[in-house]
């Protein structure tokens, strides 16, 4: 395929997707364009395989997002399409080979629902994939042979991975908020792991407060990134539903530990602002280190406005739910609403718990599509057997429980001997032990370019937060006899309402730079200052 054939190619599918109102340019449109030339090599592959064109273009682009309001030009290329076209433009082959190595994915899905067999059809397609070397090894080829050790073939290309906004993407935004890749490093885990029989020997020994919080701390971090990968590993051998729904119960787990601890010992200050500093610090500090981390990549940061803006909604929703105790306080600040201000804050924490399962029903089941689940992908991708992950979750678990009774205990000795008050502590340090390890996982991914996925851990887990955890927190208070109000103090909830419009306005238009993370990580420090002078 030459430049020009490419070219042609890239505009009769940037012409699919402007028609379609569609929200990207993915390797669906690409094909699709192939798919119009009659006498091509795509169309000609393809009926060889047995596949029956009838249809098959339309079928590609069903269900993909569509732009959100009126769009202000053609639609961008996703990060696959675009590297689907340059590599197709350096081997100077066809586009229908690199398109097929992905082994999951839409394309995959619906040319196997057509009776195609991809490995077969793959085989069939590489002696073409080389049959056109490139100039510059022509050349090679002329010149003399050297004597010596030969040089190392070159590589073979690595294949495409699949689109994650169409079908691969398993978990909707507010339930993939811990998702984790194969093969990540933990070298840092279990050099942080010490810090647990190093801060359990200090509490044995009574040493000071201050030793054991730092200590603790730090054998937090580690702890609920087991957790977090033991619930994947798990997710990887279900369905998107159970996945989805193991998610949604232990995504927060090591949050939701240390906060009943914390309330146990009444402690509902810290608690309260733990609630409100997990969704301050998912949204000011995980995009504000994720946007300028993508920016050493790209000048300018694209992401699926469609699947973000929804996460937004329902964020914003849901805050919503955690300001109306608080505006009841301010129209009734006299001491005898403090018992409606009770009843209130349990009906609302009920009715979020509603509204959280209503949202499981529609992102897992009815509303699939609309989150990039595939209906017809298969569990898969896990490393850890079931025994192994159920093991490394019920440990991890019982430890981040140990640690937090040493955390907790040391409260009011820290805030004795530093003079930090329990809403600093809630705000700022709670919520960065427990949500380390994703905070290094939205980092990660951030400067691989997957700012989407790096979205949608930061909208994942403070929907979550305000969703789930602050209802169980309600209602734990009850169990425990310290009831917990969801009366937050004003600082509390202009910062809810302007790192709320802030994220929404950021996604509204689907694109982002490394200077608006600056801006965020500038308005969380001011928040911190603000608590640590209350």
């Amino acid at each position: 395929m030459t430049a020009a054939d490419l070219a042609r190619l890239v505009d009769t599918a940037r012409r699919a997707a402007t028609a379609a109102n569609h929200a990207f340019v993915g390797t669906e449109h690409l094909l699709a364009a192939a798919l119009t030339e009659g006498d091509g090599a795509a169309p000609r592959a393809l009926s060889a395989a047995g596949v029956s064109l009838d249809g098959l273009a339309e079928e590609l682009l069903t269900g993909l997002p569509v732009a959100q309001g009126t769009p202000s030009g053609p639609p961008p290329m996703s990060r696959f399409a675009e590297r689907a076209v340059q590599e197709a433009g350096r081997q100077g082959g066809g586009l229908l080979p690199i398109l097929l190595r992905s082994p999951k994915g839409r394309i995959a899905s619906v040319l196997s629902r057509r009776g195609a067999k991809l490995d077969e059809l793959r085989r069939a397609l590489a002696p073409a994939e080389v049959a056109k070397p490139p100039k510059h090894a022509e050349a090679k080829a002329a010149q003399p042979q050297r004597k010596g050790p030969q040089r190392r073939s070159e590589p073979r290309p690595t294949p495409i991975p699949p689109e994650p906004e169409p079908g691969e993407r398993r978990l909707p935004p507010h339930l993939a908020g811990r998702r984790r890749g194969p093969g990540r490093p933990v070298s840092w885990r279990l050099g942080l792991l010490l810090a647990v029989p190093a801060s359990l020997v200090l509490g044995w020994q009574h040493a000071g407060e201050l030793p054991i919080f730092a200590v603790a701390c730090l054998g937090v971090i580690p702890l609920a990134g087991y957790m977090g990968e033991a619930t994947e590993q798990l997710a990887e051998r279900t369905g998107a539903t159970i996945g989805g729904l193991l998610n949604a119960t232990f995504g927060n787990a090591a949050e939701l530990i240390i906060a009943i601890v914390a309330l146990n010992a009444g402690l509902t200050d810290l608690v309260k602002a733990s609630i409100t500093g997990s969704i301050l610090g998912n949204l000011r500090l995980i995009l504000g280190l994720s946007l300028p981390a993508g920016g050493t990549r790209a000048p300018l940061l694209r992401f699926n406005r469609t699947s973000a803006g929804m996460g937004s909604a329902m964020l914003a929703l849901a805050v919503a739910g955690l300001v109306f105790p608080a505006l009841f306080h301010g129209l009734h600040p006299e001491a005898g609403a403090a018992l409606p201000e009770q009843a209130l804050s349990r009906a609302v924490a009920v009715i979020l718990a509603l509204t959280y399962g209503c949202s499981l029903l529609f992102s897992l089941r009815t509303h699939k599509a609309l989150f990039g689940i595939d209906p017809d992908a298969t569990p898969g991708g896990a490393t850890w057997s079931v025994g192994r992950s159920v093991l490394v979750l019920a440990l991890a678990t019982a430890g981040v429980a140990l640690e937090s009774e040493l955390l907790v205990g040391a409260v009011h000795g820290v805030t004795g001997a530093i003079g930090l008050s329990e809403t600093f502590l809630g705000l700022m340090v709670i919520p960065l032990i427990g949500n380390a390890a994703e905070h290094a996982a939205a980092v990660s991914v951030a400067r691989k370019g997957k700012t989407d996925l790096a979205l949608q851990i930061a909208l994942g887990s403070s929907t979550q937060i305000a969703l789930l955890v602050a209802p169980l927190l309600v209602l734990a208070g009850l169990v425990l006899g310290h009831p917990l109000s969801l009366v937050f103090t004003p600082l509390e909830v202009v910062a809810l309402a302007v790192a709320t419009g802030v994220v929404a306005i950021i996604t509204l238009d689907g694109e982002s730079h490394w200077f608006e993370g600056v801006q965020l990580l500038a308005v969380y420090a001011m928040v911190g200052a603000a608590a640590y002078f209350l």
